[in-house]
């Protein structure tokens, strides 16, 4: 059913928009991964999920789950229950479990949706959970105008994995100040993919000397 979920995804977003992906030879195949996205719409996880590799697991907010057939439908799908803004420290044990039994992690470092396109600074869950786990990271980028409508042009761009190891220590209690370097790693990369290299600063014009 799961990946006969995800053809049907991707087909309808095929239709929908003028999609495309770019670096999955980038997403490693023999290793859960976790993938650090940008967040721009609510279409963001199915995307994200219908070009990336085997089976993945992504937080919902909890209030999804209160319909059965609903809640039924996107646990079938990797969903699994967080509550946002109550110190739900217990989320993160659960992406671990779910990062070891062969799922892997979407997570959207923002924690909400880019009202300008612009991607924020983030957080730094996505990095404790990889160093917790040891899994590699995979920047993320979704790219496309200012609104998703039909035949927009969509494009997911998957960046090089990041190594979790070079940044800071792998433990169930890793350093917080080695966590924010990987936290900055990931997001520069995340905007890089969806906003390109900075331009340039132009040089300052010489003044013509007085004679």
């Amino acid at each position: 059913m799961y990946y006969l979920a995800k053809f049907l995804v991707r087909l309808y977003f095929s239709i929908m928009y003028k999609l495309r992906y770019e670096g999955k030879e980038n997403i490693p195949k023999d290793t859960t991964v976790i993938y650090a996205c940008n967040h721009r719409s609510n279409a963001d996880p199915p995307l994200l999920g219908a070009g990336g590799r085997g089976k993945f697991a992504f937080m919902a907010k909890e209030e999804l789950f209160r319909n059965k057939l609903f809640a039924w439908l996107i646990r079938s799908l990797g969903a699994f229950p967080v509550a946002r803004g109550k110190g739900d420290t217990g989320v993160i044990d659960t992406a671990v479990e779910r990062l070891g039994s062969n799922r892997s992690l979407m997570i959207f470092p923002e924690g909400t949706r880019s009202k300008d396109g612009k991607v924020g600074k983030g957080h730094t869950g996505a990095a404790l959970i990889a160093a917790r786990a040891n899994k590699p990271i995979i920047p993320v980028g979704i790219v496309y105008g200012e609104k998703l409508k039909f035949r927009t042009p969509v494009t997911v761009k998957y960046g090089l994995p990041i190594d979790p190891a070079e940044y800071c220590e792998i433990s169930d209690t890793p350093n917080p100040r080695q966590l924010v370097k990987l936290k900055n790693r990931y997001m520069a990369d995340i905007k890089l993919l969806v906003e390109g290299e900075p331009e340039p600063a132009a040089e300052p014009k010489e003044e013509n000397a007085d004679e």
